[in-house]
């Protein structure tokens, strides 16, 4: 992925303009990738520079949050139990990510240097990150 000065060029920033046009007039429906690039006329690269650029700089210019759904793909929410539903899901995907990244490389690194800094460090912060994760992952507005 492209750091985030790229995806802030002059380029990136028309093509979040663009994407974020086609957004706001496709409101409340949301648009598949597909439809974004069809509808935006620009091509499947410019249309990813585009969301990047869009969800760096949505949060300073003011606009509702970005979140994408498989059945309504990308769209522009202010609701806030659609936005908690994805923000959750988002949320669990890390922590699959972050439990496989242990399971795979962290524990047989641990494994292979028992007594190595680096590692006991790493697997600390990385079990912290991976119960923090979990804590959020299952919190529902019940336990409010």
């Amino acid at each position: 992925m492209p750091r985030a000065s790229e995806r802030r060029s002059a380029a990136a920033q028309r093509h979040a303009d663009t994407v974020r046009f086609v957004l706001f007039e496709a409101r409340p429906a949301g648009l598949t990738f597909v439809q974004l690039v069809r509808s935006s006329e620009l091509s499947p690269h410019q249309t990813r520079s585009g969301l990047a650029c869009l969800r760096d700089t949505i949060t300073e210019r003011g606009w509702p949050p970005l979140i994408w759904t498989r059945p309504d793909g990308y769209k522009f929410c202010a609701d806030p139990a659609e936005l908690q539903a994805y923000e959750v899901a988002i949320i669990r995907g890390k922590l699959t990510e972050i439990r496989r990244f242990i399971t795979a490389t962290v524990a047989p690194h641990a494994a292979l240097q028992p007594k190595g800094r680096w590692i006991k460090h790493l697997n600390t912060q990385l079990n912290s990150v991976e119960s923090t994760l979990d804590v959020i992952a299952d919190y529902t507005d019940a336990d409010a």
